[in-house]
């Protein structure tokens, strides 16, 4: 019965990290920021893995999961730094766009409720259209949208993470349990007793 709760939980685990990981991948497709979309698509991968390997009961494939899950936490422990410029990262580094484009998060231009207002050319006095004021009247800056969706992630990672481990364990214990073909009956269906090679004799000269 643990089994099967935990087996439970870990697929509404993984069925909600494919939502989001969807989510996430769409507003860095749109931002360019080739690094996550990479990351982002070898997890989603993995986490269909880990729903096959739980339906199947496939313990290894579990495995991978809960591995792959523990560096995904690190991943986005190490988004959530870059954004906050923790220990000398700074967000105008190309690092998340491989250094091919100067894209940044799509949230920088596109948060919610910030501003657009008038822009000019510098000293020529010439309307550009509507363009962002950074931070003007943004209920939350691009940063913190990123920290807030590595954070989401980490949080529903770290809890896949647990309920994988007792899925392996529980499959683990389910398959020594199992007696493959009376392998662990000291008599086994097809163990006979053996009867003494000269009354054999015997009854084969009768």
């Amino acid at each position: 019965m643990g089994s099967c709760s935990g087996r439970c939980t870990l697929l509404a685990l993984c069925a909600l990290q494919l939502v989001t990981i969807l989510e996430r991948q769409v507003f860095d497709f749109l931002g360019y920021q080739w690094a996550p979309i990479l990351a982002n698509f070898v997890h989603s991968v993995v986490v269909i893995l880990g729903l096959f390997g739980t339906i199947q009961y496939r313990p290894r494939y579990v495995v991978v999961y809960t591995v792959w899950v523990a560096i995904w936490i690190t991943w986005n422990v190490f988004i959530i730094c870059f954004y906050l410029e923790v220990g000398g990262l700074s967000q105008d580094s190309q690092l998340l766009t491989f250094n091919l484009s100067r894209h940044r998060s799509w949230w920088l231009e596109h948060g919610p409720g910030c501003l657009h207002e008038e822009a000019s050319v510098a000293g020529l006095g010439i309307l550009q259209g509507p363009a962002l004021v950074p931070g003007a009247g943004c209920i939350l800056e691009h940063g913190y949208m990123e920290v807030l969706h590595s954070g989401l992630q980490v949080l529903v990672a770290l809890l896949g993470f647990i309920c994988g481990c007792y899925v392996v364990s529980a499959l683990t214990e389910e398959e020594d349990s199992f007696d493959f073909i009376a392998g662990f009956d000291p008599f086994p269906l097809y163990h006979f007793n053996e009867k003494p090679s000269n009354l054999l004799s015997k009854q084969a000269y009768l």
